[in-house]
């Protein structure tokens, strides 16, 4: 397949141009700083440009069979002035004028359900964690609310609390919803998801939880 990555430099975008070019695929990764892409390999392009700018990002989305994105904000301050929703309303922008449907995105787990069923100590700790990071979440929920607008074949990822481990590919994933006391997981395991989900129909324009 023909992808695109953005937000290629970040921990999950960088897994999934790792994962991607493993598996055979052509990889356009678009970044501001080729500089900090570490990932290199057969099949891959680095397409340099600021993702605010839609016109930018076309040919980088053009003819491709799935755009895949780690954009996020990286503090509260980037969440407070809705980053994540601006980055993606250009993606968004970008696919839509080039009739690249296919596009999944990382969220996160607070956004979406809690999982039916979920320990006392589960809730509690996601009710901490939301209050902590309210902003971060408001932003990611907007973000979701241009996905869910848009003409896309959208899928929004959404992980708990993320960690630095290898790729396990054991996780649990459950469509509009979140897996019961799923509290963590690792971002090799996100991205591995996001891959697996590219050809699955029953992810289309839905949110979907994944963790261990």
């Amino acid at each position: 397949m023909r992808l695109t990555v953005f937000g290629a430099t970040g921990g999950i975008g960088r897994e999934i141009v790792r994962q991607a070019l493993t598996a055979g695929h052509q990889v356009t990764a678009v970044v501001r700083d080729p500089a900090r892409l570490t990932v290199t390999g057969e099949g891959l392009e680095v397409f340099r440009a600021d993702v605010r700018d839609p016109q930018a990002l076309r040919p980088a989305v053009a003819g491709r069979d799935a755009v895949l994105s780690g954009l996020g904000a990286r503090n509260r301050a980037d969440a407070a002035r809705g980053l994540a929703t601006e980055l993606t309303r250009a993606v968004l922008r970008a696919v839509d004028a080039e009739g690249t449907r296919r596009l999944l995105v990382v969220s996160a787990a607070p956004v979406g359900p809690r999982a039916a069923g979920s320990p006392v100590m589960d809730r509690a700790v996601l009710a901490v964690i939301g209050a902590a990071l309210k902003g971060v979440y408001t932003d990611l929920a907007a973000m979701e609310a241009e996905l869910a607008a848009s003409a896309t074949d959208w899928t929004s990822v959404r992980p708990p609390r993320l960690l630095d481990r290898p790729l396990t590919g054991s996780y649990r994933t459950v469509i509009g919803g979140s897996p019961r006391s799923g509290r963590t997981i690792g971002r090799a395991d996100v991205a591995h998801a996001m891959l697996g989900m590219i050809d699955d129909p029953a992810t289309v324009k839905q949110g979907v939880g994944v963790a261990y």
